[in-house]
Order: structure tokens, then sequence, then C-alpha cells
């Protein structure tokens, strides 16, 4: 046995002494030792041993890959509003949230700015921490009541935000302008507390285009998240958390907004594109926005407007503002009970080189 075992050590060891000395004779030279030796000759290679980098895919995102679509009107344009016409256009590969950014997510970007804790640990990136005040961040919980006239949203104003029992709920009763605020600080806590030696790109909210191309979720023309043109299932379930009739707000199961993972998600897998919650974009609204913009990666922005687009429909609009091209806006300050947001991360790569059915090698 003993002669054995040395048959099968030897021969190793002998390969690995052999690696070396021939690693060490320049045969099996390291990654870059070429470059190294052209450097020293006065020849430009670029730095040599850069560290290899892979975007993560942050949880609770899904990764959109590029693609061309029609943006604009996929159904009659019953307001006349002749803001959405028809446009070839195409999106680059990026990340978005699986789901609408919810209480309990949004409560812990409260919390930091609380205890003014960014990082946990010694930060990994070298930006600045953001610096926020408290009062300027915190969700207007009265919206349930100031929203509407003579209703009682008193329960609502006292629990949706604070209690338990709604922390899958989407937050509302934010501005444009702390939806933006959100996106600074997770760009930074992701930066501050991940272990790589780069940064990734920033969160941000998703661009006109972004939104309506994932809503579609993958089709060209899609009147709706789900297709359409109708919005019951074969066993006439409703397919989102909207408004179907007039007074009558409950036949989708709920009252108000739902949780965010329910109801069926899109080809993209992103739950509730259309209803539960509209949701703030990036552009400045402008009527005639598709005429003036570029047809790669499209968007208005324009800080002297103070309109912003929001998108989707919620649970108190008609089925109208659900279809993916239906484009309203709302001011950057204003807050309310059916406008909430989620956010979206730029993909750094190869175009078409994201495999959505596979996005485990990047999760951390």
């Amino acid at each position: 046995m003993y002669n054995k075992m040395n048959s099968r050590i030897f021969p190793l060891i002998t390969a690995i002494l052999m690696a070396g000395i021939l690693q060490g004779c320049g045969l099996f030279g390291k990654k870059g030792s070429a470059s190294e030796k052209d450097n020293r000759r006065g020849e430009v290679t670029g730095v040599p041993k850069r560290a290899n980098w892979q975007q993560n895919l942050p949880i609770d995102m899904v990764a959109i890959k590029a693609g061309t679509f029609w943006m604009g009107q996929a159904d009659e344009d019953i307001g006349y509003t002749q803001s959405s016409f028809n446009k070839q256009i195409t999106i680059s590969e990026f990340y978005m949230d699986k789901y609408e950014v919810s209480n309990n997510k949004y409560r812990q970007f409260l919390e930091a700015v609380r205890l003014g804790e960014y990082d946990y640990g010694t930060p990994t990136t070298l930006k600045e921490p953001p610096s926020f005040n408290l009062d300027e961040v915190l969700p207007d919980t009265t919206v349930w009541s100031t929203s509407f006239s003579y209703h009682y949203g008193d329960p609502l104003m006292e629990f949706y935000f604070d209690h338990p029992a709604f922390d899958n709920y989407p937050v509302v009763g934010i501005s444009w302008e702390q939806a933006q605020m959100y996106c600074e600080w997770r760009t930074y806590h992701m930066r501050a507390n991940d272990r790589s030696d780069f940064d990734m790109p920033g969160f941000r909210l998703p661009s006109e285009a972004e939104w309506e191309y994932a809503a579609k979720g993958g089709k060209d023309v899609a009147k709706y998240p789900w297709g359409g043109p109708y919005i019951k299932n074969k066993r006439g379930c409703l397919m989102a958390n909207f408004k179907p009739g007039r007074g009558n707000y409950i036949d989708d199961g709920f009252a108000y907004t739902a949780p965010v993972d329910v109801f069926s998600p899109n080809g993209f897998g992103l739950y509730n594109m259309s209803g539960n919650v509209a949701e703030w974009v990036l552009d400045a609204y402008n009527p005639v926005a598709s005429a003036i913009t570029w047809d790669l990666d499209p968007v208005y922005d324009d800080p002297n407007e103070k309109r912003k687009v929001v998108r989707g429909g919620s649970w108190k609009d008609i089925a109208h503002y659900l279809e993916t091209s239906t484009r309203t806006y709302e001011y950057q300050d204003m807050k309310t009970a059916h406008i909430g947001f989620r956010t979206a991360m730029t993909f750094i790569g190869r175009s078409g080189s994201m495999d959505v059915n596979n996005n485990r090698r990047r999760r951390r």
C-alpha cells in the first residue's frame, strides 16, 4: 500500500516542481507577464493584471435584456391626449426591482437616516456618505385623508406605514424628490457594504422608456403587462389591483393597495407593473417628448420642468390608466395615496450578454 501511495504522490510532486521551475523561466508565465515585458521596452499595452469584474444582481431585482420595441399607443387614445405617439426605440440592458418599494424597505432608509449609519464597519467605497434630514424623507401618512374629499381614511393614516401588517405593501405619500433620495441612499448602502473593489452603478428611477419596455414583458406591442386585450383571465379573475367599475374597488380582492408580490408577474418577472400604485419615473413630462428624444435609450430631462411622468395606474384608477402606453404626470413635490416607485440600475456589459433565465451567476 505504501508503494501505491508513493507511485501516486511522487509524480504529482514532480509535476508541481516542474511547473514552478518553468513558470520561473517564463515558459508558463503569469497572465500579463508578456505585457509587462513589452511595457518595459517602451510599448503601450495597457495596465497589466487588472482585476476581473462582473456585475452582481442585487436582491429582488431582475435582469432586463436589451431589445427594440414600439413605444407608444397600444390602443385607442380615448383621452385624445396625443401625447403617446408610436416610435420604435432600442433599450440597453438594465436591472429593475421585481416589486414596488415596500413600506418596510423604505423604513430601512428612514432608520439609516435617523441613526446616521450608512455602512457597517469600514466603507468599501471612496464616495462620501449622503446627508439627509429625517423630516425631509418621511412619508406623508395624512395623504389617506387629504387626497380624497369626504373620505374616512383615518385608519389607514394611523396604521398604513407604521403597522407591521402593512410591511409588504407599497410605500405611498412619497414625492418624486424623496424617491430620488431613496435611490441615493440605496446606492451608498450597496457600495459601502459590498466586497467589490469597484463600485457598482447607482440605483435610480427607471426612465419612462425603460419602464414601458419592462412593463410590456418582452412583447413588442402589449396593451397590458399580461398582453391583453382583456383585464380578466380565463377564470374570470381580475389581473391587477384597480377600479373595475364605478364605485367598485373590491372585485380584485383589495379595497386599497395590495401586497407588492400579489397578482401574476409579467414576462420579465415583474409584479404590479399595472395597478396597485402608480410609479414615478425619471423623465420630466412633455406631451411631445417622443418627437424630440433620441431613439436609443431616450430620456426627457428638463430640470426646469416640475411635472414628472407617472406610469402604470393605481388601485383607484380605471383600466385605461393600466395600459402600458398611458402617460400621466404629477408635480415632483406632490405626495399622494396612490403613487409609489421602484428602482432600476444600469447594466455594464456587452449588449445582449445577459441571460435573464439564469441570474444566479451574478448574485452575491
